[in-house]
């Protein structure tokens, strides 16, 4: 059984103090950072990019969960790979090239993951699953953070976790959007180890004892 994960994601920070608040991140227990890179294109938000990976990478040692909501996403994997993501993870529907892209990350030392939105089937990725690091699935509509989780996304994760063991992969199964305790157990029970929680995190009074929360849910 794989470690449960927890990657809060700073886009529920306050970004005029990233520094402080990834900092306190890992002073809770985090494990992962993860961060939603969005061009205003394939998602309609834009939050932000490069400059801003470099920067957090200088306040943790933690690994950087970085999610590319962006268009083409070949064209910046080695920029972000430069300035410290450890996991990069992209749709592959906007990619020119998928399986390029998965060893372009893997070219720069970096973990290759692959997401899947809500309204896409899994099976339409399995051909590209055995080449990655983690399959992110989507329970909220990619593009902004306080989402309610989309619960149909449950049987894609029991689709997905059957194909990953009957494969005998060893990969990451992701889940965002939408996570509170009571999805974060409805998600560990069907085969996620790793979790993304924004408001979830950020708005607790308490972020150590969330943390732990969400990490023992399926306890």
């Amino acid at each position: 059984m794989r470690e449960i994960l927890i990657a809060p994601s700073i886009l529920s920070a306050d970004f005029a103090a990233m520094g402080a608040a990834v900092e306190e991140l890992e002073r809770a227990g985090a494990d992962w950072v993860h961060c939603d890179v969005m061009d205003g294109v394939f998602v309609p938000n834009i939050s932000f990019g490069i400059p801003m990976i470099r920067d957090i990478r200088k306040h943790t040692k933690l690994c950087l969960d970085v999610h590319l909501m962006i268009v083409e996403p070949e064209k910046y994997v080695e920029q972000f790979a430069k300035v410290g993501a450890d996991m990069i993870t992209f749709h592959p529907e906007v990619s020119k090239d998928a399986k390029g892209t998965i060893e372009k990350i893997h070219a720069m030392g970096k973990k290759a993951g692959i997401v899947v939105n809500p309204e896409i089937p899994v099976e339409r990725v399995f051909d590209l699953i055995p080449l990655v690091d983690m399959v992110l699935l989507m329970s909220v509509h990619p593009g902004f953070g306080g989402q309610s989780f989309i619960t149909d996304v449950l049987d894609k994760i029991v689709t997905t976790k059957k194909f990953i063991d009957d494969n005998n992969l060893d990969i990451d199964l992701e889940i965002d959007g939408g996570i509170n305790p009571e999805t974060a157990k409805l998600s560990l029970e069907r085969g996620v180890n790793v979790l993304v929680a924004g408001n979830t995190v950020f708005k607790a009074p308490d972020k150590a004892e969330m943390i732990q929360t969400l990490k023992k849910a399926n306890a």
